[in-house]
């Protein structure tokens, strides 16, 4: 499985990317080896996770969100959260 998702930093700002093992790749993050753009800028907080079966997909999901204005950004997390009531928190616990 392939993963597109968004990480909210602790300064507000968004990081959006892509991985194939989401668990790891988040751990990376928070100990300051994930990307350099989220180096610094903990604690971090996963606010949405799309699955793909390909890593183009993934990759061709994370290029369209980079490509947002914040506002969108915001409006998809918000959808996604409603949508998935919970998902984020259980997820982290049975995953991260």
């Amino acid at each position: 499985m392939n993963y597109c998702y968004i990480l909210q930093c602790g300064d507000g700002s968004l990081y959006t990317g892509w991985t194939n093992d989401i668990k790891t790749r988040f751990n990376a993050h928070c100990q300051g080896k994930g990307a350099k753009y989220t180096r610094g800028r903990g604690p971090l907080k996963l606010v949405l996770v799309e699955e793909y079966d390909t890593k183009e997909l993934a990759m061709k999901r994370e290029y369209e969100i980079k490509h947002f204005s914040r506002n969108k950004k915001k409006k998809l997390i918000h959808s996604w959260m409603l949508k998935n009531s919970g998902l984020i928190d259980s997820y982290i616990e049975n995953n991260v």
